[in-house]
């Protein structure tokens, strides 16, 4: 593990993103949210894709993120997503990340055009490195395809790391697909390699995987940062048990709205279940039977309830 690596949480939750019943942002909501989860020891992966964060202004992740540093969230705990369509957004974006501090940003490839070359990928990350221009950024590549359409190749990480070595830091792997992750970690030892789910872990930290950028980190940060120390010894072969059941448990549901609702029922905070369109909250009947299995795992929130305590 390199020192770079070492500073850095090992587990980041893409933090959900509260709304009003108006669908405006909720600023108050997420601060008390985040401060909790940096409480169970996780980083703040926030504007991620369980953050909704492409229903987001520009605007509004701009005011967020504010939000959070002003209200006593350390920047130093954040990876903002801060990936877009647009150049100038993921300039603008990342501009805002490295001036408030934060540990890094978590870059997405431009997701509209399908079928681009990796020329014109690599040029859209040097346009945000070189327009930026700021020595202090580490840029986390996300390689998400199912949804961007747009793949983060071995090849493209190898021109980027060659060009940019100390910006390029560290990869999030939401492909699905071990193989993927195993050569990445394979390939590239001196990247931080974050694989999408804490189900993996078990097989990615003997690689040298960073940690995990998970949904479920949302739920269970503590948890997985415990596996995480531990993963060697027998302790750390009984929290897989337990972590993985729930984030298997939850694949099975549509992510985005259970997340909130699990969020809602523990904080005691019904506010949390609004989301966005076009999605749309998850059915009662589903979230009775999701709770009824977390139960049944013994599953809890520590400390969530304080986070439900938000004063508008």
């Amino acid at each position: 593990m390199n020192q770079q690596q070492a500073s850095m949480p090992r587990v980041f939750a893409p933090v959900i993103t509260p709304f009003t019943a108006d669908l405006a942002v909720d600023a108050p909501r997420l601060v008390a949210f985040c401060k909790w989860l940096v409480t169970q020891r996780a980083g703040l992966a926030i504007f991620g894709t369980n953050s909704e964060a492409n229903s987001l202004s520009l605007a509004e992740r701009i005011e967020l993120l504010d939000a959070l540093v002003d209200g006593g969230v350390d920047p130093r705990f954040m990876m903002p997503g801060t990936g877009a369509s647009a150049l100038p957004d993921a300039v603008t974006l990342t501009r805002h990340a490295v001036a408030r501090g934060c540990a890094g940003a978590l870059v997405l490839p431009p997701f509209f055009y399908k079928g681009v070359g990796e020329d014109g990928v690599y040029r859209y990350y040097c346009e945000i490195i070189e327009k930026v221009a700021a020595s202090q950024l580490r840029l986390y590549l996300y390689h998400i395809p199912q949804l961007s359409g747009v793949a983060i190749t071995a090849s493209l990480i190898a021109r980027l790391r060659q060009k940019y070595p100390k910006t390029i830091a560290g990869l999030k792997d939401s492909s699905g697909d071990w193989e993927n992750t195993r050569r990445m970690l394979e390939e590239f030892p001196d990247l931080q390699v974050y694989p999408a789910s804490e189900a993996l872990l078990e097989r990615a930290l003997p690689l040298g995987a960073a940690g995990c950028i998970s949904a479920t980190a949302n739920l269970q940060p503590r948890l997985i940062a415990d596996y995480i120390d531990q993963w060697s010894m027998p302790r750390g072969r009984q929290i897989n048990g337990q972590l993985t059941a729930v984030r298997l448990r939850m694949q099975n549901t549509v992510m985005i709205p259970a997340l909130k609702a699990v969020v809602a029922h523990y904080a005691g905070d019904p506010a949390w279940t609004t989301v966005r369109p076009p999605l749309s909250a998850a059915a009662p009947a589903e979230v009775q039977k999701l709770l009824a299995d977390l139960d049944g795992m013994g599953f809890a929130m520590p400390g969530i309830a304080a986070a439900g305590e938000v004063k508008q």
